[in-house]
């Protein structure tokens, strides 16, 4: 068992000649949360889609747990223990918030399409649905249709039925895109406690949510890694400055722009 539980190595995407990924190296150490950050346009949600096996590399190779994944195909991957979740949320609306993650529990056992014919067969897995949404906060909100939660709880809910998965690495992305600053909040301090026993890598655009969250943060710009190491380092690094400025300035100001 090695420290790093991902590794890329010159992991590559090319688009009819535009490079969006370019020879990207990449270690997440087991058990940690990693961020994969940069503005926009920097190939973060690329880089993320190789990493997950929904694009295949132009070139490059990737290593989950030891094993080489670069040919594998996304359920392939997530059967492995590495699951992602969506950055718009991807929840069924009109079953109830509990039905949601007993769907997952059951797909998580192996039965993909037997929830529609057993009520029985899904009570189940209710005791452990109801833990999963203990876990993310939603207790109060399980016999409510999915379509109605607000936007900052569809979010958690996603993460609850990522969770029954039961994954040993976690790949969020942006989750916390178009949210208010409580549920930002929200979502951060969910993020640390569903951490404990696996790894995270997330996708984020803003420094500042990255800033309690992550052990080690890769900073990607035009596709390239640009500067990796703890929130310290790279939000004094001029280069990140200057990627999500586009000028020279502070790091408060580059913290409170990102």
């Amino acid at each position: 068992m090695t420290d790093s539980i991902l590794e890329t190595e010159g992991l590559t995407k090319e688009f009819r000649g535009f490079v969006a990924v370019n020879g990207v190296s990449l270690k997440v150490r087991r058990g940690s949360i990693h961020g994969l950050i940069g503005p926009n346009g920097a190939g973060k949600t690329t880089c993320f889609n190789l990493l997950t096996k929904f694009l295949q590399p132009t070139r490059g190779t990737i290593r989950y747990d030891g094993r080489d994944i670069t040919g594998m195909k996304p359920a392939e991957v997530a059967r492995l223990g590495l699951v992602r979740s969506f950055q718009i949320s991807a929840v069924f609306p009109h079953l109830s918030v509990l039905e949601n993650v007993r769907v997952a529990l059951q797909r998580q056992r192996g039965g993909s399409f037997d929830f529609w014919r057993s009520e029985g067969l899904l009570r189940q897995f209710d005791d452990r649905a109801m833990a999963l949404l203990e876990d993310v906060g939603l207790t109060g909100y399980a016999r409510l249709q999915a379509g109605e939660l607000p936007y900052g709880r569809k979010r958690a809910l996603e993460i609850a039925t990522t969770m029954a998965m039961d994954p040993a690495m976690m790949l969020l992305d942006e989750p916390t895109a178009g949210m208010t600053h409580e549920d930002v909040d929200r979502i951060v301090a969910l993020v640390k406690r569903v951490s404990a026993g696996r790894t995270v890598l997330l996708v984020e655009h803003n420094l500042k949510v990255v800033s309690g969250l992550c052990d080690r943060i890769t900073v990607l710009a035009r596709g390239s890694v640009l500067a990796e190491g703890d929130y310290a380092e790279v939000s004094r690094n001029p280069d990140v400055i200057a990627a999500y400025l586009g000028t020279e300035a502070s790091p408060e100001g580059a913290m409170a722009h990102g």
